[in-house]
């Protein structure tokens, strides 16, 4: 499993539009067969800034994501509603996890 954090600062002005884009990419990546989880997450005190949480079930299944074409559509529609180029950090999981450490 791999799982994704990716951490958006929208402008202000965009965060409607922003936040519209990124729930109908994450409505279309929960069906995807590797996607295991697909949250947006909004920071409380400040809207601008988002946090995707993308769980994968397998290393292949974010390059599997990015061929998709609602991907491609969010990736063009939102490239100008960012402040600051978005950053992603990856992570396995621990507990539970699938060698049954936990």
């Amino acid at each position: 499993m791999l799982i994704v954090h990716v951490f958006v600062h929208v402008k202000p002005d965009q965060v409607e539009a922003f936040r519209d884009a990124t729930l109908e990419n994450a409505r279309n990546s929960v069906a995807e067969p590797g996607v295991g989880r697909f949250d947006v997450i909004e920071q409380r005190d400040d809207p601008a800034r988002f946090v995707l949480v993308e769980v994968y079930r397998t290393s292949d299944d974010p390059a599997k994501h990015k061929e998709t074409a609602h991907y491609q559509k969010w990736r063009d529609t939102v490239a100008d509603m960012m402040a600051e180029p978005r950053t992603s950090t990856k992570y396995v999981n621990v507990f539970p996890d699938e060698q049954g450490w936990g």
